[in-house]
C-alpha cells in the first residue's frame, strides 16, 4: 500500500517507533502532535476539528493513538474520525489494549466506531507495555525507591516490548489488504510483576522489590499522579483483573503481523539496563 500515513501521537512510546518503522520501510509519514514543530510535524488535538481537519489533508491512513487526559473516547474520538473519512482516510489502525473488547471503555467504544463504520480497519490490543518499567510510571519508583508499585498481587502477564507493536502497525497500515478484525498482542511468556522486578533485579544487581497496593490505594496514586477520577479508577480495576488472571496468556499477534516473533522480557532487560542506574550525586 503507497500512501501519506498519519500518524497520531507521533512522538509518544508506540508512535515514535512506528514513525521510525514506516521510514524504514520508505513510506511517506506526517507526525500529528500538539507541539509540532516543522519538518513532517503537524497540529493535531482531539479537541480541535478544525486543526484535525488540516491534518487529515492528503491522508489515505491514520494510526490512532486515543487522547490519555480523557477517558471518554466514544463521544471525542469518532466525530474527528468522521472528519478524516470525509478527507479521504482509508484505513484505520488503532492502538487499544487486551483487556478492552469491542463496545468496552475508552479504546473499546473506539473499536465498536471503526468495526461498524469504516471499510479497512485493525485494531491493535496489546497487552502490558516493556517500556513500563524502563521509561514510564515504574521507572521513578524503580529509581527512586527500588519499588515497583501494583495490584496486581501474583497475576501474570504476556508484557510485550512496544516495538514489537510498532511493527505490528506498519505492518496493518501497509498491508495490500485490510485485516479487518483485532489482534492481541503479547510476549513470549507471562510474568508477574515479582517476576519482572526479579528479572531486573539480576541485570543490575540492586534488589528491587514489588508492593501490591489495594485497588483503592493505587487509584489514589494515580490521582495525585494527576490522572482524572475516571480515568484512574480504570486503571487500578485493570490492575485487580490482573489479579484474577485476565492477562494470563499467550497470543501469536505478533508473528501473525509482522512474521517475527516478539521480544522476551530477559531481551529486553538487557538490552535497556541503563535505565536503570542511578546517576552519580
Amino acid at each position: 500500500m503507497s500512501t501519506q500515513i498519519l500518524v497520531i501521537g507521533g512522538k509518544g512510546k508506540t508512535g515514535r517507533l512506528v514513525c521510525q518503522e514506516l521510514l524504514t520501510r520508505g513510506a511517506r509519514t506526517r507526525i500529528g502532535t500538539r507541539s509540532p514543530s516543522g519538518g513532517d510535524e503537524v497540529a493535531f488535538d482531539w479537541q480541535d476539528p478544525r486543526i484535525a481537519d488540516a491534518a487529515f489533508d492528503g491522508v489515505a491512513a491514520v494510526y490512532i493513538v486515543a487522547p490519555t487526559n480523557n477517558s471518554d473516547h466514544g463521544t471525542i474520538v469518532p466525530p474527528i474520525l468522521e472528519i478524516a473519512r470525509k478527507r479521504g482516510v482509508q484505513r484505520f489502525v488503532l492502538l487499544s489494549a487486551s483487556s478492552l473488547e469491542a463496545g468496552g471503555p475508552m479504546m473499546g467504544q473506539i473499536h465498536s466506531y471503526l468495526r461498524d463504520e469504516v471499510p479497512e480497519w485493525t485494531v491493535l490490543r496489546p497487552t502490558w507495555f516493556m517500556q513500563n518499567f524502563s521509561e514510564q510510571q515504574h521507572l521513578e519508583t524503580i529509581l527512586d525507591e527500588d519499588a515497583i508499585y501494583s495490584a496486581t498481587g501474583a497475576g501474570r502477564v504476556g508484557f510485550i516490548d512496544a516495538a514489537d507493536i510498532a511493527k505490528a502497525a506498519v505492518s496493518a497500515l501497509l498491508a495490500d489488504t485490510s485485516w479487518n478484525r483485532d489482534f492481541i498482542l503479547t510476549g513470549p511468556e507471562t510474568l508477574s510483576y515479582a517476576d519482572v522486578a526479579d528479572k531486573i533485579s539480576d541485570a543490575i544487581g540492586r534488589k528491587i522489590k514489588h508492593i501490591n497496593l489495594t485497588t483503592s490505594e493505587l487509584t489514589e496514586r494515580y490521582l495525585r499522579g494527576g490522572l482524572d477520577e475516571a480515568y484512574a479508577r480504570i486503571l487500578a480495576e485493570m490492575d485487580a483483573r490482573i489479579s484474577e488472571g485476565s492477562e494470563d496468556r499467550l497470543s501469536d499477534g505478533v508473528f501473525a503481523l509482522t512474521g517475527q516473533s516478539p521480544t522476551s522480557a530477559a531481551a529486553f532487560i538487557r538490552a535497556h539496563k541503563s535505565a536503570w542506574a542511578r546517576k552519580p550525586e
